[in-house]
């Protein structure tokens, strides 16, 4: 079992990659990994960095590739791969505009005919899986000629032909350049959406899952792992968990919310008894609190109902004052947001159950990853959505020097770095159990050779509460409120 790494975007965190090294060397040194958020060229585009200039190059603003390598010989280092597509203002996009099928980069980026060669009708043409309201394509100049592009999440971020020898050529620069970074894992972000197959929804359907295999079997020739991004229902992560190394586990964060919103653990339960071993634990993240992982999706029925999402959605709007409504945004084709957005301090409005959720994500197989704001016990930043219009900004405040300082007193923060310190015991080297003990109750374990934990908690509605019990050569340390986790 690996410990605990935090997820952070390299400017938003102090200000630079320097403040992140002095944390990572100082409070907090008990995480071993970190994942950060695209910081190539450019950090600050139309998708926070998700629209990369350049994705082989670190934005200079923010450092260089000498800065990442000496961040990756004390901690390992995750960088995102964005398969799916890139930026409009990239060389290569801009050299097939104006040179059109002469160009080196001709068949690099995907446009509406090679999906549909003989014309696609409304049927086939509204099937396709899209995040956003809107159609997944958008007309470019290209030659003197208006082609269609693909564009499956915003105008500015064309799509890859991950099939055509330029888009597989494209793949291998970035991968040559991350590994020369430093980097030991990489994360497949968008990969569902890579692959646009006529007559599916083109979302984690076979083809996606053979170009995973195929393109995992490629990253680790080059030394590092591999963790796919998927917001998916959760028997297609099932699906995708045997193929790469790690898979998040999205679906633990709305099942809890539904513990914490209804006084019940049976969900919980359910879940458990199938989740892989293989995850990256994950609550919040930059992109929001996930619900839908959890629900139904497709005619499936999910790990709660629709209705039940519906409750989550209505219980955090109302602990946030209304923002989250305004903030979380309803995809086309579907009448329920995919993410909250909010913190998620914010969300459940109550230290005890905030810290639980942590110790829970912290316990559980995996390799727990903690978001910076989470980790800090971040508040919404209605003034950045307020500037942005962004949603998912409530959830990416810029946190300043004197900010860190200040959160790092913080009993609930010094609760969750007192988990990661846990999470280096010998315990989690042997054999995790679980098992119902109420209706709103569950126990967590881990029992090794030399060390064992106990975890119980209750997720009751009003009056959350836990006891865990730390025991080894050290003797035994029980902890029951979030002020004596936090002074361990």
């Amino acid at each position: 079992m690996s410990g605990a790494s935090i997820l952070v975007y390299a400017e938003r965190v102090g200000g630079s990659l320097g403040e992140i090294e002095k944390l990572l060397k100082g409070p907090l040194a008990d995480f071993s990994g970190i994942h950060v958020l695209p910081f190539f060229h450019p950090y600050d585009g139309d998708d926070a960095g998700f629209d990369p200039i350049d994705h082989t190059i670190v934005d200079p603003r923010l450092g260089n590739w000498s800065d990442f390598k000496r961040i990756s010989e004390t901690h390992e280092l995750t960088a995102d791969l964005i398969v799916n597509h890139a930026s409009y203002l990239s060389p290569e996009f801009i050299d097939w505009q104006e040179k059109g099928d002469a160009s080196e980069f001709a068949g690099m980026f995907l446009t509406f005919d090679t999906v549909f060669p003989n014309g696609g009708n409304e049927e086939g043409i509204t099937s396709f899986y899209r995040p956003r309201p809107g159609f997944p394509f958008t007309a470019y100049n290209v030659a003197g000629k208006r082609r269609l592009v693909w564009t499956t999440f915003m105008p500015s971020q064309v799509d890859i032909d991950i099939e055509h020898p330029a888009g597989q050529a494209y793949l291998d620069r970035i991968l040559v350049a991350l590994k020369s970074g430093g980097v030991k894992v990489v994360r497949l972000d968008a990969v569902g959406y890579a692959v646009k197959t006529p007559g599916t929804d083109s979302f984690m359907t076979k083809e996606t899952l053979e170009f995973v295999k195929e393109i995992t079997e490629k990253i680790h020739s080059y030394g590092m792992r591999v963790l796919v991004e998927v917001h998916a229902h959760y028997t297609q992560q099932l699906d995708i968990a045997p193929l790469v190394d790690l898979i998040y586990d999205f679906q633990t964060a709305p099942l809890l919310l539904h513990s914490f919103f209804t006084g019940t653990v049976d969900r919980l339960d359910n879940w458990f008894k199938i989740r892989p071993d293989n995850c990256l634990n994950v609550l919040d993240t930059h992109d929001g609190y996930g619900v839908i992982d959890g629900g139904p999706i497709g005619g499936r029925p999910g790990l709660v109902t629709q209705e039940e999402m519906a409750h989550i959605f209505a219980v955090a709007e109302k602990n946030t004052g209304g923002h989250s409504k305004l903030a979380s945004v309803i995809p086309q084709w579907f009448e329920l947001p995919h993410q909250i957005n909010a913190t998620l301090p914010n969300i459940l409005a109550d230290d005890t159950a905030y810290v639980i959720s942590r110790m829970v994500q912290f316990l559980l197989p995996g390799e727990p990853q903690v978001y910076y704001v989470g980790l800090f016990n971040g508040m919404d930043d209605q003034k950045l959505f307020a500037e942005s219009g962004q949603g998912r900004d409530v959830n990416r405040h810029h946190y300043t020097p004197a900010e860190i300082s200040k959160a790092l007193e913080s009993e609930v923060t010094q609760a969750i770095i007192a988990m990661a310190r846990i999470r280096r015991s010998s315990a989690f080297e042997g054999t995790f159990s679980w098992r119902v003990t109420g209706s709103d109750s569950m126990n967590l374990s881990w029992s090794g050779a030399a060390e064992e934990l106990s975890f119980d908690f209750s997720t009751k509605m009003g009056s959350p509460h836990f006891k865990l019990e730390v025991r080894g050569d050290g003797g035994i340390r029980n902890f029951s409120s979030v002020a004596e986790l936090a002074s361990y």
